[in-house]
């Protein structure tokens, strides 16, 4: 943070930014903008005289009214224009309790391996595009003249092209994240996972590319999401010695990375590396709900916040349900 009456660095605005007209959003509240009575056409009405447009609705807009509707925001993709419309509804979804529980362990050769001892395989969006997005790159690279301002029709083309792939992957890693979360919740009342430091994570450069097309955090937001939508428990575990520590005995067993198979020389216990974890983590997502619903403080009451912290981890959704 800069002192009083010192410069600060220089700011160079980028080229989108530096140009009204190639600003990535637009945000309306209440006014600047009018909805047809059939929710199928949006007209702004404010300073840059837009006009009106088309929706191409996913969901009907006509099932809500003008009041419910507090937020409309205008984004740019590099495939056309998109209209967000941040409607005030609440949504719950019915859920059947079984007491059916799970604990999962991220990794990157399996995008989760459960306590139970399924797996999901990591579908790798960006490791697959590789080849595909170095051809576009090199297209670009090609079409791009330095020093010319502005460039040619072609270079625009090539590099619309490229962020519509990136678009395409990114789109591809939350539709993965959406489906995946939601399957464990709509099929478990108890999820618990690794509390990961991805930023930290990545720091390591030999696999930073990989932990990123994984995609864990976002994922990990999903999983929250749901849990709360289906009014179960989802719990955030710390990492430390999940995967070292046997899940049948408790005795450490230091393993390096490249080591995938958890072989307990205490015990006997012989199982996957990420099976392993995976027991472990719902171990300690079940020691940290006992401890909230037995608390009397920290859990969910009505009205209440539903977030409970714990000092090995964190809960997200109804650990009230769970009480006795």
């Amino acid at each position: 943070q800069k002192s009083p009456g010192k410069k600060d660095y220089p700011k160079f605005p980028s080229e989108c930014c530096a140009n009204k007209k190639f600003t990535r959003s637009v945000e309306y509240k209440t006014t600047g903008y009018k909805l047809s009575p059939d929710r199928k056409k949006i007209e702004f009405k404010d300073g840059f005289k837009a006009g009106v447009f088309e929706l191409w609705t996913s969901r009907d807009l006509v099932w809500y009214s003008e009041q419910q509707i507090s937020r409309v925001r205008v984004v740019r993709r590099a495939d056309g224009y998109y209209c967000q419309f941040l409607v005030n509804v609440e949504r719950k979804e019915t859920h059947n309790f079984e007491g059916n529980v799970v604990g999962i362990d991220l990794g990157l050769n399996a995008f989760y391996t459960d306590s139970d001892g399924n797996a999901v395989n990591n579908p790798k969006y960006l490791r697959r595009s590789e080849k595909r997005l170095k051809k576009l790159q090199r297209r670009v690279s090609r079409r791009h003249e330095k020093g010319k301002k502005p460039q040619s029709n072609n270079y625009h083309k090539a590099r619309i092209q490229l962020a519509r792939h990136h678009l395409k992957i990114s789109r591809q890693r939350k539709d993965h994240g959406v489906k995946t979360a939601r399957a464990l919740t709509q099929s478990h009342d108890l999820v618990v996972y690794e509390d990961l430091k991805v930023s930290n994570l990545v720091k390591n450069h030999h696999l930073a590319k990989s932990i990123s097309d994984a995609s864990w955090y976002q994922f990990t937001q999903w999983l929250e999401y749901y849990a709360k939508l289906h009014g179960i428990v989802c719990i955030a575990v710390l990492p430390h010695f999940t995967s070292q520590n046997c899940s049948n005995c408790g005795q450490t067993v230091k393993k390096s990375l490249s080591v995938r198979t958890h072989k307990c020389p205490h015990c006997g216990y012989v199982a996957d590396r990420d099976h392993n974890a995976a027991k472990n983590i719902l171990a300690k997502g079940l020691e940290i709900l006992g401890a909230i619903v037995n608390s009397t403080e920290g859990h969910s009451e009505s009205g209440g916040d539903p977030f409970a912290e714990h000092s090995e981890g964190k809960a997200t959704g109804e650990p009230d349900l769970w009480r006795a």
